[in-house]
């Protein structure tokens, strides 16, 4: 009886192990005010409108009902801001193109790591550089590494090609 719960004991170590290894690489959500999480659902809810207009007109006369629909709401009491904070993340979750749009040399993207840049140590293998090589990484999101760490300036870097987007 022993051998049996054996086997489900390492599977559940196993899993706790890897959970607490992607908490850890996984950046942590910060805590914002309530004008930055307005922000950031109007930003978003400008992406996703962007994903279902075709042209440049149509996208810029429905922002402009967007924007007179977060104006009209602005100095309301908390309690009726945070419903209706909670009423527009509901309602860009309905409205998310289920394929939305993404720069090309993003993750998703038809240019995606398309033309990478090779390792210094493989186009100089004798390890002369010249002096007008780049000595920088480029991460996954295309920006540049931080020259301490070798890694992004904002963390460890998931990408999400499901989703197409990091995390």
């Amino acid at each position: 009886m022993a051998s049996r719960t054996l086997p489900k004991l390492r599977q559940v170590v196993l899993n706790d192990v890897f959970t607490q290894a992607f908490e850890q690489a996984r950046q942590k959500p910060l805590d914002l005010t309530h004008n930055q999480q307005v922000a950031r659902l109007y930003r978003k809810s400008l992406r996703v409108l962007l994903s279902w207009s075709i042209h440049r007109k149509t996208f810029n006369e429905e922002a402009t009902t967007l924007r007179a629909r977060f104006d009209e709401a602005r100095g309301c009491s908390p309690a009726k801001a945070a419903r209706l904070l909670r009423e527009g993340h509901e309602e860009l979750l309905e409205f998310t193109h289920p394929d939305p749009y993404c720069l090309p040399p993003m993750p998703g993207g038809s240019k995606h790591m398309r033309y990478s840049p090779l390792p210094r140590e493989i186009c100089f293998t004798d390890g002369n550089y010249p002096a007008d090589a780049p000595d920088y990484y480029i991460n996954p999101d295309w920006s540049i590494c931080k020259p301490e760490t070798g890694k992004s300036a904002i963390g460890s870097v998931l990408v999400d090609f499901g989703k197409k987007n990091m995390e």
